[in-house]
């Protein structure tokens, strides 16, 4: 082998090493909440299903103000954890919360309600997680940020609790206002 042949040899694995460092050391920096939607500013995929109590409900049901729509599941721990900012955002009326009961039972998510208090204006049962597709979720807990119009704003994924909704949703739902109406 010339000595050209054996330069070559040692740069590829060089090469490939450094390229796989450089990603490694960006990923360091990423946010793990910060997942890309392409449902950004874009309305709410069209549904037709029931409540978890049962009773119809689609798009046509949606508020037609600024509310959040917050994926749980009974399943779900991190639910728990954001259970009480979402009781307190309910029982103050200021924005409503959807539900959407993510690849759970009825009767699981029913009791696990009446354990802990309901928040939600209605929560649409998505059994099998197609809705939960449709909305581009990666699993319980995340919430959307939806205006009067029926688009989606702004994603989270995680616990909405009292720090994120302070720090995130009021400033995002104050900007939303200040912008009025959009086409």
């Amino acid at each position: 082998m010339n000595q050209s042949a054996q330069k070559r040899i040692f740069f590829i694995p060089a090469a490939a090493f450094l390229l796989l460092a450089v990603f490694l050391w960006r990923g360091l920096y990423l946010d793990p909440t910060e997942l890309p939607s392409v449902l950004i500013d874009k309305p709410m995929p069209e549904f037709a299903m029931t409540t978890v109590e049962n009773q119809p409900v689609g798009n046509a049901d949606l508020p037609e103000q600024v509310f959040l729509l917050n994926v749980w599941g009974s399943y779900c721990l991190p639910c728990l954890v954001e259970h009480p900012t979402l009781m307190r955002l309910s029982e103050e009326g200021e924005f409503p919360v959807v539900g959407v009961n993510y690849k759970d039972r009825r009767q699981l998510a029913l009791d696990w309600l009446e354990r802990n208090g309901n928040p939600f204006a209605y929560s649409v049962l998505d059994e099998q997680g197609r809705f939960g597709i449709d909305l581009g979720v990666y699993g319980a807990p995340e919430t959307f940020l939806v205006d009067g119009g029926g688009v989606i704003r702004y994603r989270h994924v995680g616990v909405l609790d009292e720090s994120v909704w302070r720090d995130v949703f009021a400033p995002a739902i104050d900007e939303l206002r200040a912008a009025g109406p959009r086409p």
